[in-house]
């Protein structure tokens, strides 16, 4: 099974998500613990499957060009954000996030079948929690329930398109390799610090709440354990 087929299971995920939100309206507190659950998923995949495999690539130069070149491209992303507001700003920045999300799945797969796997169900929990946003601000603006869910789906294609661009990557020298790594180590590490849990803390924090960052963390490293 090709990596970008994977991306159709968060994709569906958002799709979802999105069909939901239109229709059942999450409040502040549960929306905050989606996106620390999946904050702490995501941390998890960064930090169990991503940062092994690039210790051990033995490319040092590689893996800081592809961290800086990773830092660069999250600054132009936040500053997009700052830049461009209403849902314009909106479909554009989480459009980015989701191609980025789909090439990093890609890289992932390119470094082994479990952590792209694992790598798989971290993002579908974010792209869920994408989907939700989504819906939301698209909602609030006027959009009709099947425009948005119609405009979610034709953002989240671009998850498929993302992992295909990074499926060559096994295919390239070991140095390249680590240097996408690294690039994709430091968007996931964008997405959990300066998205989902700032955005998270805009809700007053519950100790139940803050409690779904770590579930999230741990629900990853079980599944990491069972799959071996």
């Amino acid at each position: 099974m090709q990596a970008w087929s994977y991306t159709l299971i968060p994709a569906a995920a958002a799709v979802v998500g999105a069909a939901a939100a239109v229709n059942l309206r999450p409040g502040p507190v549960l929306v905050s613990a989606i996106q620390h659950f999946a904050a702490g998923v995501v941390f998890a995949a960064a930090a169990g499957e991503i940062l092994p495999d690039l210790k051990h690539a033995g490319s040092p130069w590689a893996m800081l060009a592809g961290g800086a070149l990773g830092v660069a491209a999250m600054l132009l992303v936040r500053i997009l954000e700052k830049r461009v507001k209403g849902p314009a700003g909106l479909m554009s920045v989480t459009g980015i996030d989701i191609l980025v999300d789909g090439l990093v799945l890609g890289i992932a797969f390119a470094a082994g079948a479990k952590a792209g796997i694992l790598l798989t169900v971290a993002l579908t929990i974010e792209v869920l929690f994408l989907g939700l946003t989504v819906a939301n601000e698209l909602g609030e603006g006027g959009a009709s329930k099947g425009k948005v869910v119609g405009l979610t789906a034709a953002l989240v294609l671009l998850l498929p398109l993302g992992a295909l661009l990074g499926g060559p990557v096994g295919s390239l020298p070991a140095a390249v390799q680590a240097g996408f790594l690294s690039f994709g180590l430091i968007a996931l590490l964008y997405l959990v610090t300066e998205e989902l849990l700032v955005e998270a803390h805009e809700t007053e924090d519950r100790p139940w709440v803050t409690a779904m960052f770590f579930a999230g963390f741990l629900l990853l490293l079980l599944l990491d354990g069972m799959i071996g």
